[in-house]
């Protein structure tokens, strides 16, 4: 049986609970995204976008599915998609992209959805937290969906965190994020994983930028299994902007898979985006990020930078970053590396009395600090310092709700 049958006959055999156990505006869009995953199927390494993650692999695990309620604390800004204040019908699944099967079987299975909303020049004092904790002691799937919704002029800091807290068996997390930047607004959306070896999580962020808005997007692998993150951003306005980073610190067999694009159809649009992985063990990392030019998107500005650092011989990073231009007034370029501890600057440091795992573990943060340091949110980038040594140096932070250290 194909990955993709026991999905459909999931869907066939559970649809009638999940609608029950959802809100109209989801289910207005669930046949219809079914149906694109039924004739799409799961997309096959031969898809270019999908070239470096096997996701029929990922998915073939008899995983049950996750109907628990979705629990949201009280907040100004935070809310399920059952209590949302505002009506989601203009908004809900208009940017994410069902041609994408992972998005379309997203689309059909999930139940709620937690909606993050900053209503017109509002501007939270305090970053909106959202954290995840997976646990479980059979294989589990869960369906994640959100909507972050800034009206013109507001600003926030969202930070997502994934973590892992007993888990038994498999976990694979699926998760759609739709983020609508009107005029003049500003968000920084940072997510954090933290996971097992034993978790799977596929993520999928859309965000359309209006005019003169700001968009920050930081996708942080400190741990887990297979990781496969997608970031697509429509720069829909003049003058707007998006700041795409990340790093990812794979050992072991990880896998942790970026993939971008940056579409500019509006002058004056600016596009920054750097990438950084250190890999170890036995790990393979893959970035992607293409920018695409269109031809009424003058005076478009764009740097697209990844590098990459392989600290065993086993370890594989494959690059592949692209320019797509149509207009002919623009300033754009892009650059990729792959390369070792520089053996120099470690001789350095070992002629001095270092240890050499103390010497390695300095050169990686070294590296990886450019990264951390484009944090806007001080508290956070002080704490991924830490989190970012600790991981080089094999210790693990013993957390209040965690026994896996213990």
């Amino acid at each position: 049986m194909k990955a993709e049958q026991q999905y459909i006959d999931l869907y066939s055999q559970a649809s009638r609970l999940i609608s029950q156990r959802s809100c109209a505006v989801m289910n207005l869009q669930r046949e219809a995204a079914f149906h694109a995953f039924q004739q799409q199927g799961f997309p096959s390494q031969k898809v270019e976008r999908y070239k470096y993650t096997d996701v029929a692999t990922a998915f073939a695990p008899n995983f049950g599915l996750s109907l628990t309620p979705l629990q949201v604390s009280p907040s100004r800004y935070i809310f399920s998609f059952h209590d949302a204040p505002i009506d989601l019908t203009p908004y809900y699944n208009k940017i994410a992209d069902t041609a994408d099967s992972l998005t379309a079987l997203n689309t059909a299975l999930a139940h709620d959805g937690l909606l993050i909303y900053v209503p017109k020049g509002e501007h939270p004092a305090d970053p909106i937290q959202v954290d995840n904790l997976l646990s479980g002691t059979a294989p589990t799937m869960m369906n994640r969906r959100v909507l972050i919704l800034l009206e013109a002029g507001a600003q926030a800091t969202v930070i997502m965190n994934d973590r892992a807290g007993q888990l038994a068996s498999p976990f694979l997390t699926l998760q759609v994020v739709e983020v609508i930047c009107k005029e003049g607004s500003r968000i920084d959306l940072y997510e954090v994983e933290e996971t097992l070896p034993l978790c799977t999580r596929f993520s999928n962020v859309y965000v359309q930028a209006q005019r003169d808005s700001i968009v920050g997007h930081n996708s942080i692998t400190l741990n887990g299994g297979h990781t496969r993150n997608l970031c697509d951003v429509h720069l829909q306005g003049p003058y707007a902007e998006v700041t795409l980073g990340g790093c990812a610190i794979g050992t072991g067999q990880q896998h942790i898979d970026n993939n971008t694009l940056i579409r500019h159809t509006a002058p004056h649009g600016q596009s920054r985006q750097l990438y950084k992985y250190v890999l170890d063990g036995h790990s393979v990392g893959a970035f992607a990020g293409k920018i695409l030019v269109e031809k009424d998107a003058q005076k478009t500005t764009s740097q697209e930078t990844n590098a990459n650092l392989c600290a065993s011989p086993q370890a594989r990073m494959y690059t592949q970053p692209m320019l797509e231009i149509y207009a002919d007034d623009v300033k754009c370029n892009h650059g990729s590396t792959v390369g070792v501890l520089d053996p120099a600057a470690l001789f350095y440091m070992l002629q001095r009395g270092i240890p050499e795992a103390e010497a390695r573990s300095l050169l990686k943060n070294a590296f990886m600090g450019q990264v951390i340091d484009q944090i806007q949110y001080r508290p956070l980038r002080d704490r991924l310092y830490v989190k970012v040594e600790k991981r080089f140096r094999g210790e693990h932070e013993k957390c209040d709700d965690c026994r896996l250290c213990k």
